[in-house]
């Protein structure tokens, strides 16, 4: 595995096993995937786990808000607040579900 990773280009860095302060950023997210994804799931099968990952790691990045950045997302920035009180009184909220309720999506309407 490692020769195959250095051919891509990635250094690895070895950590200890079961050591939270270690590796506390991945430690974060396997929780964080955990409570939010798998602890409110069943999964039938590894197709099945493989994309309900794969649109999690979406929202994660793209859409869930992070108190560390601000509320800010990984991929994105926070938008402008919106000040005009006309604008606010007629704010339309649009909400997508994902993985059959689990993940929602707020955005704005047009």
């Amino acid at each position: 595995m490692d020769g195959i990773l250095a051919d891509a280009g990635i250094q690895t860095a070895l950590t200890g096993i079961r050591m939270p302060r270690m590796n506390s950023i991945m430690e974060r997210w396997v929780q964080s995937c955990r409570r939010e994804l798998l602890d409110r799931c069943l999964l039938w099968n590894e197709h099945h786990l493989r994309h309900a990952l794969r649109e999690y790691e979406l929202f994660y990045n793209r859409y869930r808000a992070h108190q560390a950045q601000g509320q800010a997302t990984p991929q994105r920035t926070v938008p402008d607040p919106i000040t005009d009180p006309e604008r606010i009184v007629d704010l339309s909220i649009r909400r997508r579900v994902r993985l059959g309720g689990i993940l929602h999506k707020y955005s704005h309407a047009a």
